[in-house]
């Protein structure tokens, strides 16, 4: 079996999740949030996301250096819960991420040319694909780029704003508690590109060192990012105009009374939205590179490419599937959609999780934080909006009834 190249250092995973992360929760997210939950609630929200999160990534980093190949829960499924459990996380994740990709796609053409979105978003699956296409090593470098522009950005937003910010404003709560569950659940969607340091596994170099180091790391920085910059945005707009904000941020800067610096804000969410498009669909690549493996998906989607050392066929089907989403979806209906079917995919990660042997001096809290993720999980997948609930199980459902039907002919043939 063909083996990708371990090239990546703490370095490039930790920039790797930072680029997967920021800019959904930013620039997308919080707005439904907030009309879910209310000012107040929607920093709720943010921190009960940010702690499923980190219980899951606790699980994650585990499992990734105990399996350090690509695949993610996939493989961490199949080894600890059994096939059927790794194929659904594999399914969930592709058709979630899948979801992302193109969600992330209409969002760039929204910012960069509202008139002409989906030819823009088509343009930016193959440019993002071609990167991938030449290495690893390119995404983490292009990567890199992309998170550095952000940053400024973001700091530009949050120094700008903060002198704006109404106290009374940040003790808004106007959901319900039921509300801050949807909401965090929303939420969820830019906390989950982390695991793409897992996912990539078989490119990290020292995993059992590398992996559980760049995962929490990665996830603290942007946690830290999203409380700061969720404040600026109640604290400047108040829950209603922020909940009806179609760019929240580009709205905090001409609430601050800076409107000149609006583009700025756009040309930085297009950049950031880049960046999380770029690691998803380097993400989904490898997971169908691993479920093709094991036959769960064509194998001739296993295939590595001998001179760039990465999964090109898988890679290409993924760009095409999200192509044909873009010219048919829709950004918000692909968020609660995905959302779904990712924490059903995080949920297992915990259930693997707790079948690792106990680790002298810290089994009891590891243990603990894989309970409260599973349960975490679930809890928030089911609060979800109704439609992407039933759109989301409501695809786990046919993948399991593909799984069984393919297990029952190939039983047959054997016997």
């Amino acid at each position: 079996m063909e083996r990708l190249a371990r090239r990546l250092g703490v370095p490039d995973a930790v920039v790797i999740g930072l680029g997967s992360m920021l800019g959904a929760g930013v620039f997308v997210v919080f707005a439904p949030a907030a009309s879910a939950a209310g000012g107040a609630g929607l920093l709720l929200a943010l921190a009960l996301a940010g702690f499923i999160a980190f219980c899951n990534a606790t699980s994650s980093a585990r499992l990734a250096a105990r399996y350090p190949e690509s695949g993610g829960t996939y493989v961490y499924g199949r080894e600890r819960l059994g096939p059927y459990a790794g194929f659904l996380a594999g399914w969930g994740f592709v058709v979630g991420k899948t979801a992302s990709c193109a969600a992330m796609a209409l969002t760039i053409g929204a910012y960069l040319w509202p008139g002409q979105a989906r030819l823009v978003a088509v343009a930016a699956v193959v440019a993002v694909t071609g990167v991938n296409l030449r290495g690893i090593g390119k995404t983490a470098t292009a990567t890199k780029v992309l998170v550095g522009v952000v940053l400024a950005v973001l700091a530009l937003v949050a120094v700008t704003g903060v002198g704006s910010v109404s106290v009374d404003r940040l003790g808004d709560l106007d959901g319900t508690g039921r509300g801050v569950l949807t909401a965090a659940g929303l939420l969820f969607f830019a906390f989950a590109g982390y695991a793409r340091i897992a996912t990539l596994g078989e490119e990290v170099r020292d995993p059992e060192r590398t992996i559980p180091r760049a995962v929490p790391l990665a996830l603290g920085i942007v946690l830290a990012i999203y409380l700061a910059l969720g404040m600026v945005a109640v604290g400047v707009l108040g829950a209603d105009a922020l909940a009806s904000s179609v760019a929240p941020l580009a709205d905090v800067v001409t609430a601050a009374g800076l409107p000149d610096l609006a583009w700025v804000v756009r040309a930085g969410a297009t950049v950031a939205v880049t960046g999380v498009l770029l690691s998803l669909v380097a993400g989904v690549g490898r997971t169908t590179l691993a479920m093709a493996r094991r036959r769960d998906l064509p194998g001739a989607l296993a295939a590595v490419h001998p001179r760039y050392q990465v999964p090109h066929r898988a890679e290409l089907a993924v760009a095409a599937v999200v192509i044909v989403v873009v010219l048919l979806g829709d950004v918000r209906g692909a968020i609660g959609f995905s959302s779904c079917t990712v924490l059903v995919y995080y949920a297992i990660t915990n259930a693997s999780a707790l079948t690792l042997e106990r680790e002298p001096g810290r089994w009891l809290p590891v243990r603990a934080l894989a309970v409260a993720g599973l349960v975490g999980c679930l809890l928030l997948a089911v609060n979800l909006p109704l439609s992407s609930v039933l759109a989301g199980f409501g695809v786990l459902a046919l993948g399991t009834i593909w799984y069984a039907v393919r297990h029952h002919l190939a039983s047959q043939r054997s016997g």
